[in-house]
Protein backbone atom coordinates (compact mmCIF):
# COMPACT_ATOMS: atom_id res chain seq x y z
CA UNK A 1 0.00 0.00 0.00
CA UNK A 2 1.40 3.37 -0.95
CA UNK A 3 1.70 6.07 1.68
CA UNK A 4 -0.76 8.96 1.58
CA UNK A 5 0.89 11.94 -0.09
CA UNK A 6 0.58 15.48 1.26
CA UNK A 7 1.44 18.67 -0.57
CA UNK A 8 3.20 21.10 1.75
CA UNK A 9 4.48 24.64 1.42
CA UNK A 10 8.05 25.47 2.39
CA UNK A 11 7.31 28.41 4.64
CA UNK A 12 10.80 29.07 5.99
CA UNK A 13 14.38 27.85 5.61
CA UNK A 14 16.88 28.51 8.40
CA UNK A 15 20.60 27.81 8.58
CA UNK A 16 20.92 25.89 11.86
CA UNK A 17 24.64 25.11 11.68
CA UNK A 18 27.42 24.71 9.15
CA UNK A 19 25.94 22.62 6.33
CA UNK A 20 22.60 22.11 8.11
CA UNK A 21 19.30 23.77 7.22
CA UNK A 22 15.89 23.40 8.79
CA UNK A 23 12.75 23.58 6.67
CA UNK A 24 9.33 24.58 7.98
CA UNK A 25 6.59 22.76 6.05
CA UNK A 26 2.97 23.87 6.33
CA UNK A 27 -0.39 23.21 4.71
CA UNK A 28 -0.65 25.57 1.69
CA UNK A 29 -4.25 26.35 2.69
CA UNK A 30 -3.35 27.11 6.29
CA UNK A 31 -4.98 24.02 7.74
CA UNK A 32 -3.71 21.53 10.29
CA UNK A 33 -1.31 18.76 9.36
CA UNK A 34 -1.80 15.11 10.37
CA UNK A 35 -0.59 14.43 13.92
CA UNK A 36 2.70 12.70 14.60
CA UNK A 37 4.53 11.18 17.53
CA UNK A 38 8.12 11.68 18.66
CA UNK A 39 10.58 9.75 16.52
CA UNK A 40 8.47 9.98 13.37
CA UNK A 41 9.79 10.85 9.91
CA UNK A 42 8.31 11.81 6.56
CA UNK A 43 9.33 10.74 3.08
CA UNK A 44 10.10 13.85 1.05
CA UNK A 45 9.98 14.02 -2.75
CA UNK A 46 12.84 16.27 -3.79
CA UNK A 47 13.21 17.88 -7.24
CA UNK A 48 15.42 15.70 -9.40
CA UNK A 49 13.56 12.48 -8.69
CA UNK A 50 14.87 11.88 -5.18
CA UNK A 51 12.90 10.44 -2.27
CA UNK A 52 14.47 10.86 1.17
CA UNK A 53 13.42 10.34 4.78
CA UNK A 54 13.74 13.16 7.30
CA UNK A 55 12.82 13.07 10.97
CA UNK A 56 10.33 15.58 12.32
CA UNK A 57 12.14 17.65 14.91
CA UNK A 58 9.47 20.01 16.23
CA UNK A 59 7.13 19.50 19.18
CA UNK A 60 4.61 16.74 18.29
CA UNK A 61 1.88 18.81 19.90
CA UNK A 62 2.17 21.28 17.02
CA UNK A 63 -0.33 20.74 14.23
CA UNK A 64 0.38 23.84 12.13
CA UNK A 65 3.83 22.81 10.87
CA UNK A 66 6.43 20.11 10.38
CA UNK A 67 10.11 20.91 10.92
CA UNK A 68 12.87 18.85 9.31
CA UNK A 69 16.64 19.28 9.58
CA UNK A 70 18.83 18.39 6.61
CA UNK A 71 22.60 18.04 6.37
CA UNK A 72 24.04 18.92 2.94
CA UNK A 73 26.03 15.74 2.38
CA UNK A 74 28.41 16.03 -0.56
CA UNK A 75 29.08 12.28 -0.35
CA UNK A 76 25.42 11.38 -0.79
CA UNK A 77 23.61 10.38 -3.96
CA UNK A 78 22.36 13.94 -4.37
CA UNK A 79 19.09 14.21 -2.45
CA UNK A 80 20.31 16.49 0.31
CA UNK A 81 22.30 18.57 -2.18
CA UNK A 82 19.21 19.05 -4.33
CA UNK A 83 17.16 20.09 -1.32
CA UNK A 84 19.78 22.62 -0.17
CA UNK A 85 20.54 24.02 -3.61
CA UNK A 86 17.20 23.91 -5.40
CA UNK A 87 14.41 24.30 -2.85
CA UNK A 88 13.40 27.78 -1.72
CA UNK A 89 10.82 29.27 0.63
CA UNK A 90 7.50 29.37 -1.21
CA UNK A 91 8.10 26.11 -3.06
CA UNK A 92 5.76 23.14 -2.75
CA UNK A 93 7.05 19.76 -1.60
CA UNK A 94 5.22 16.46 -1.61
CA UNK A 95 5.69 14.38 1.51
CA UNK A 96 4.21 11.26 3.06
CA UNK A 97 2.11 11.30 6.18
CA UNK A 98 4.33 10.79 9.25
CA UNK A 99 5.71 7.30 9.78
CA UNK A 100 7.16 6.18 13.12
CA UNK A 101 9.53 3.24 13.54
CA UNK A 102 11.49 4.90 16.35
CA UNK A 103 8.95 5.46 19.10
CA UNK A 104 9.53 6.26 22.74
CA UNK A 105 8.90 3.33 25.06
CA UNK A 106 5.80 3.98 27.14
CA UNK A 107 6.97 1.67 29.93
CA UNK A 108 10.41 3.27 30.41
CA UNK A 109 11.30 4.83 33.76
CA UNK A 110 14.18 6.81 32.29
CA UNK A 111 15.46 7.56 28.80
CA UNK A 112 19.06 7.75 27.57
CA UNK A 113 19.46 9.45 24.18
CA UNK A 114 22.67 9.35 22.12
CA UNK A 115 22.89 11.46 18.96
CA UNK A 116 25.71 11.72 16.46
CA UNK A 117 25.69 14.69 14.07
CA UNK A 118 22.44 15.08 12.17
CA UNK A 119 21.13 12.11 14.15
CA UNK A 120 19.98 14.77 16.61
CA UNK A 121 16.82 15.41 14.56
CA UNK A 122 14.52 12.67 15.92
CA UNK A 123 15.82 13.37 19.43
CA UNK A 124 14.48 16.93 19.33
CA UNK A 125 10.86 15.78 19.14
CA UNK A 126 11.57 13.06 21.69
CA UNK A 127 12.82 15.58 24.22
CA UNK A 128 9.77 17.80 23.65
CA UNK A 129 7.50 14.85 24.45
CA UNK A 130 9.58 13.75 27.42
CA UNK A 131 9.57 17.26 28.89
CA UNK A 132 5.81 17.48 28.47
CA UNK A 133 5.44 14.15 30.30
CA UNK A 134 7.88 15.22 33.05
CA UNK A 135 9.92 12.12 32.23
CA UNK A 136 13.52 11.52 33.23
CA UNK A 137 16.00 11.77 30.36
CA UNK A 138 19.49 12.81 29.34
CA UNK A 139 20.89 13.40 25.85
CA UNK A 140 24.53 13.03 24.85
CA UNK A 141 25.02 14.97 21.59
CA UNK A 142 28.22 14.19 19.68
CA UNK A 143 29.58 16.45 16.95
CA UNK A 144 32.93 17.49 15.53
CA UNK A 145 32.81 21.16 16.56
CA UNK A 146 30.27 23.68 17.89
CA UNK A 147 29.95 25.17 14.41
CA UNK A 148 28.39 21.97 13.03
CA UNK A 149 26.15 21.45 16.07
CA UNK A 150 22.52 22.06 15.14
CA UNK A 151 19.89 23.42 17.56
CA UNK A 152 22.45 24.78 20.04
CA UNK A 153 20.24 27.70 21.07
CA UNK A 154 17.17 25.51 21.40
CA UNK A 155 19.13 23.08 23.58
CA UNK A 156 20.89 25.68 25.73
CA UNK A 157 18.35 25.60 28.54
CA UNK A 158 18.40 21.81 28.78
CA UNK A 159 22.20 21.90 28.78
CA UNK A 160 22.12 24.25 31.77
CA UNK A 161 19.82 21.78 33.54
CA UNK A 162 22.26 18.92 32.83
CA UNK A 163 19.79 17.08 30.62
CA UNK A 164 21.82 17.72 27.45
CA UNK A 165 25.57 17.18 27.29
CA UNK A 166 27.54 18.33 24.24
CA UNK A 167 30.62 16.38 23.12
CA UNK A 168 32.95 17.80 20.45
CA UNK A 169 35.77 15.52 19.30
CA UNK A 170 37.52 17.75 16.76
CA UNK A 171 37.33 14.95 14.21
CA UNK A 172 38.92 12.29 16.44
CA UNK A 173 36.33 10.03 18.13
CA UNK A 174 38.85 9.25 20.88
CA UNK A 175 38.42 12.82 22.12
CA UNK A 176 34.63 12.64 22.26
CA UNK A 177 32.07 10.76 24.30
CA UNK A 178 33.29 7.56 25.92
CA UNK A 179 30.35 5.49 24.67
CA UNK A 180 31.50 2.27 26.35
CA UNK A 181 31.70 3.99 29.70
CA UNK A 182 28.26 5.57 29.36
CA UNK A 183 26.69 2.22 28.46
CA UNK A 184 28.84 0.05 30.72
CA UNK A 185 26.06 -0.67 33.19
CA UNK A 186 22.36 -1.18 32.55
CA UNK A 187 19.83 0.10 35.08
CA UNK A 188 16.46 -1.70 34.93
CA UNK A 189 13.78 0.55 33.47
CA UNK A 190 16.22 2.55 31.34
CA UNK A 191 15.69 2.66 27.58
CA UNK A 192 18.39 3.64 25.11
CA UNK A 193 17.76 5.52 21.85
CA UNK A 194 20.49 6.28 19.34
CA UNK A 195 20.85 7.74 15.86
CA UNK A 196 23.82 8.95 13.85
CA UNK A 197 26.34 8.06 11.13
CA UNK A 198 27.49 4.52 10.48
CA UNK A 199 30.59 4.50 12.69
CA UNK A 200 28.68 6.03 15.60
CA UNK A 201 25.87 3.49 15.21
CA UNK A 202 28.31 0.61 15.19
CA UNK A 203 30.08 1.90 18.31
CA UNK A 204 26.83 2.29 20.25
CA UNK A 205 25.53 -1.10 19.14
CA UNK A 206 28.73 -2.80 20.30
CA UNK A 207 28.79 -0.93 23.60
CA UNK A 208 25.14 -1.78 24.33
CA UNK A 209 25.43 -5.45 23.39
CA UNK A 210 24.82 -6.49 27.00
CA UNK A 211 21.64 -4.40 27.33
CA UNK A 212 18.25 -6.16 26.98
CA UNK A 213 17.27 -5.98 23.32
CA UNK A 214 13.81 -4.62 24.13
CA UNK A 215 15.40 -1.65 25.93
CA UNK A 216 17.47 -0.56 22.91
CA UNK A 217 15.98 1.51 20.08
CA UNK A 218 17.77 2.97 17.07
CA UNK A 219 17.30 4.54 13.67
CA UNK A 220 19.80 4.86 10.85
CA UNK A 221 19.31 8.16 9.05
CA UNK A 222 21.48 7.51 6.01
CA UNK A 223 23.89 5.12 4.47
CA UNK A 224 24.98 3.48 1.29
CA UNK A 225 23.13 0.44 0.05
CA UNK A 226 24.58 -2.65 1.67
CA UNK A 227 27.26 -4.27 -0.46
CA UNK A 228 26.22 -7.90 -0.69
CA UNK A 229 28.79 -10.28 -2.09
CA UNK A 230 26.62 -13.25 -3.02
CA UNK A 231 27.39 -15.19 -6.20
CA UNK A 232 24.49 -17.56 -5.56
CA UNK A 233 21.01 -17.24 -6.96
CA UNK A 234 17.84 -18.30 -5.18
CA UNK A 235 14.13 -18.45 -5.91
CA UNK A 236 11.57 -16.12 -4.43
CA UNK A 237 7.97 -17.33 -4.37
CA UNK A 238 4.96 -15.07 -3.94
CA UNK A 239 2.48 -16.88 -1.71
CA UNK A 240 -0.64 -15.11 -2.92
CA UNK A 241 -0.14 -15.73 -6.64
CA UNK A 242 2.09 -18.79 -6.48
CA UNK A 243 4.50 -17.22 -8.97
CA UNK A 244 8.22 -17.87 -8.64
CA UNK A 245 11.19 -15.82 -9.83
CA UNK A 246 14.90 -16.47 -9.83
CA UNK A 247 16.99 -13.82 -8.08
CA UNK A 248 20.55 -13.84 -9.47
CA UNK A 249 23.54 -12.76 -7.41
CA UNK A 250 23.77 -9.34 -9.01
CA UNK A 251 20.13 -8.29 -8.52
CA UNK A 252 17.94 -7.57 -5.53
CA UNK A 253 14.57 -9.15 -4.85
CA UNK A 254 12.96 -5.77 -5.48
CA UNK A 255 14.66 -5.42 -8.87
CA UNK A 256 13.55 -8.88 -9.99
CA UNK A 257 9.96 -8.31 -8.87
CA UNK A 258 9.78 -5.00 -10.70
CA UNK A 259 11.19 -6.57 -13.87
CA UNK A 260 8.26 -8.97 -13.72
CA UNK A 261 5.61 -6.32 -13.19
CA UNK A 262 5.20 -6.74 -9.43
CA UNK A 263 4.79 -3.36 -7.73
CA UNK A 264 6.83 -2.90 -4.57
CA UNK A 265 7.00 0.30 -2.52
CA UNK A 266 10.56 1.35 -1.72
CA UNK A 267 12.28 4.53 -0.65
CA UNK A 268 15.92 4.33 0.41
CA UNK A 269 16.73 0.89 -1.11
CA UNK A 270 19.59 0.81 1.40
CA UNK A 271 18.02 -1.28 4.15
CA UNK A 272 17.34 1.74 6.36
CA UNK A 273 13.86 3.15 6.01
CA UNK A 274 11.65 0.06 6.36
CA UNK A 275 9.39 0.89 3.41
CA UNK A 276 9.94 -2.48 1.70
CA UNK A 277 9.48 -4.54 4.87
CA UNK A 278 7.74 -7.76 3.86
CA UNK A 279 6.52 -10.76 5.82
CA UNK A 280 8.07 -14.09 4.83
CA UNK A 281 6.38 -17.46 5.30
CA UNK A 282 9.01 -20.05 4.45
CA UNK A 283 12.76 -20.16 3.93
CA UNK A 284 15.61 -18.43 5.73
CA UNK A 285 16.53 -14.87 4.76
CA UNK A 286 20.01 -13.42 4.97
CA UNK A 287 19.30 -10.02 6.50
CA UNK A 288 21.48 -7.15 5.27
CA UNK A 289 19.39 -4.26 6.57
CA UNK A 290 19.90 -1.73 9.33
CA UNK A 291 16.27 -1.37 10.34
CA UNK A 292 14.87 -4.63 11.72
CA UNK A 293 15.39 -5.86 15.26
CA UNK A 294 16.27 -9.49 15.95
CA UNK A 295 12.68 -10.15 16.97
CA UNK A 296 11.29 -8.57 13.79
CA UNK A 297 13.65 -10.65 11.67
CA UNK A 298 11.89 -13.82 12.73
CA UNK A 299 8.95 -12.86 10.53
CA UNK A 300 9.94 -9.93 8.29
CA UNK A 301 12.58 -9.15 5.70
CA UNK A 302 13.71 -6.03 3.86
CA UNK A 303 13.54 -7.14 0.26
CA UNK A 304 15.64 -4.26 -1.09
CA UNK A 305 18.80 -5.85 0.28
CA UNK A 306 18.10 -9.33 1.68
CA UNK A 307 19.33 -12.59 0.21
CA UNK A 308 18.31 -16.16 1.07
CA UNK A 309 20.21 -18.95 2.80
CA UNK A 310 17.71 -21.49 1.48
CA UNK A 311 16.94 -22.33 -2.16
CA UNK A 312 13.45 -20.79 -1.87
CA UNK A 313 12.19 -17.79 0.08
CA UNK A 314 8.38 -17.50 0.26
CA UNK A 315 7.04 -13.97 0.66
CA UNK A 316 3.59 -12.93 1.80
CA UNK A 317 2.93 -11.09 -1.45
Amino acid sequence: MQSQILTTLVKQITREAEGINTYVLVDPRGGELPPFTAGAHVDVRIPGGFMRQYSLCNDPRERHRYLIGVLRDSASKGGSIALHDNVRAGDLLEISIPINRFELASNARRHLLLAGGIGITPMMAMMESLRAAHAEFVLHYCTRTPSVTAFRERLAGLAEEGRVVFHHDGGDPRNGLDIRQVLSSYAPGTHLYYCGPTGFMRAVKDAAAHWPSDAVHFEHFSGAAPVVHDPHSFTVKLARSGKTYEVPGDKSIVAVLRENGVHVDTSCEAGICGTCRTRYLEGQPIHNDFALTDAERTEAVMICCARAATPVLVLDL
